[in-house]
C-alpha cells in the first residue's frame, strides 16, 4: 500500500501555464532549458510583484538541476511561493511541473526543475526600495 504523503506533490501556487511548442526546441526536438529558465523568471516576478507591490528585478537563481526532458505539446505548469521576505528582497521557490502531451491521465504532472530565485524590489527609477509590510 502507498502512502499518499510520498507522492511528490507541486509545492505553492499555479502561477504559470504555457503550451511548449516547436519555437523553443534545441536541435534535438526538446524544450531548450533556457526558454523554461525563462518562463520560471517571469513567474516568480509575478509572485514578487504582487508582494512587492509593484516592479521587482532578478538578482540571483539558485542551483537548478533538470530531471527531464520536455517535449513540444506539453503543458508547462510553472509553481511558486515565498520563502523568505526580507527588508527589499523576496526568496520564491519556483518549481516546474509538466503534463505531456498524449499523455492518458489528465492529472499526472511530472516534475522538470526547481530553483530559488531572489528577486529585489525596485522604484520608478530602478532603485531598490523596501518591500511594503503588510
Amino acid at each position: 500500500m502507498t502512502d499518499l504523503d510520498d507522492v511528490p506533490a507541486p509545492q505553492g501556487d499555479l502561477t504559470l501555464k504555457v503550451l511548449s511548442s516547436r519555437q523553443q526546441t534545441n536541435a534535438y526536438g526538446d524544450i531548450a532549458g533556457g526558454w523554461l529558465v525563462n518562463q520560471m523568471d517571469q513567474a516568480a516576478e509575478l509572485c514578487a510583484g504582487r508582494l512587492a507591490h509593484g516592479r521587482t528585478a532578478t538578482v540571483a537563481i539558485e542551483a537548478m538541476d533538470f530531471l527531464c526532458p520536455v517535449r513540444v505539446g506539453s503543458v508547462v505548469n510553472i509553481f511558486t511561493v515565498a520563502r523568505e521576505i526580507g527588508h527589499s528582497s523576496i526568496k520564491i521557490d519556483v518549481e516546474v511541473w509538466i503534463h505531456p502531451p498524449h499523455e492518458r491521465n489528465p492529472d499526472e504532472l511530472y516534475k522538470v526543475t526547481e530553483a530559488r530565485f531572489v528577486m529585489v524590489a525596485l522604484d520608478d527609477n530602478g532603485r531598490i526600495r523596501a518591500v511594503p509590510s503588510e
